[in-house]
């Protein structure tokens, strides 16, 4: 088998992983979604329903991602692979300043209102199934983005690990009110997420903008 073939068949090994980890990525998050705005909105839990609507952003970016995977294909021209890979980054990009937004709105109304949800055994629940999974998945995603040299699949990952990271914050925070009664400790927890949210959205359109920059050659 010569080199070529070789580096053509690993790539298409890749781009059949970057599709389901991104299939995978869709069906998480919609039942994640639908999980955790039930329970929010049954507790009054304004961590869980900010982390079901972190959960529809994460579809609405990894649908991205599966557009830009499709459309392209494994063995796509520079040139179809960076007018997709352009357009991918400044969705995914979107996306972040889409859940900084949510996650704002809802953490300060919480406050201002000093609204106490009730205990969510569902939310503990899924705050840690989504603790063990996120991590994992933003990992492989991440490597295979670099080995595909996807901008946007790492981009997502990044987004990822960003859920991961809220999927801590959505556990301390609904623990510490299971077990103490705290009931500020979710949207605390959820603002103190917010300067890497925003920082990664901008990074991720800047990359966009110096790809836009770039010649297709």
């Amino acid at each position: 088998m010569s080199t070529e073939s070789a580096i053509s068949i690993q790539r298409e090994h890749l781009h059949r992983r970057g599709v389901r980890l991104e299939w995978f990525t869709v069906l998480w998050n919609v039942i994640e979604a639908f999980v955790a705005i039930g329970a929010g909105l049954i507790a009054g839990s304004t961590a869980l329903i900010a982390f079901g609507v972190d959960s529809l952003i994460e579809v609405i970016s990894a649908v991205v991602l599966l557009w830009r995977l499709l459309q392209t294909g494994p063995n796509a021209t520079v040139e179809e692979h960076g007018h997709a890979e352009r357009r991918a980054l400044f969705l995914v990009s979107a996306t972040f300043f889409l859940l900084a937004a949510y996650v704002t709105f809802e953490s300060i109304s919480a406050l201002v209102t000093w609204e106490a949800p009730d205990s969510s055994t569902v939310g503990l629940v899924l705050s840690v199934l989504s603790l063990i999974i996120m991590p994992v998945l933003a990992y492989t995603k991440q490597q295979t983005g670099r080995e595909l040299g996807s901008k946007a699949l790492q981009a997502d990952a990044v987004e990822t690990w960003v859920c991961s990271y809220l999927s801590f914050t959505l556990l301390a925070g609904v623990g510490l009110n299971f077990a103490f009664g705290w009931w500020w400790a979710d949207a605390v927890g959820a603002l103190m997420m917010l300067p890497v949210i925003l920082w990664q959205g901008w990074e991720t359109f800047e990359e966009a903008r110096e790809a836009g920059e770039e010649p297709d050659s």
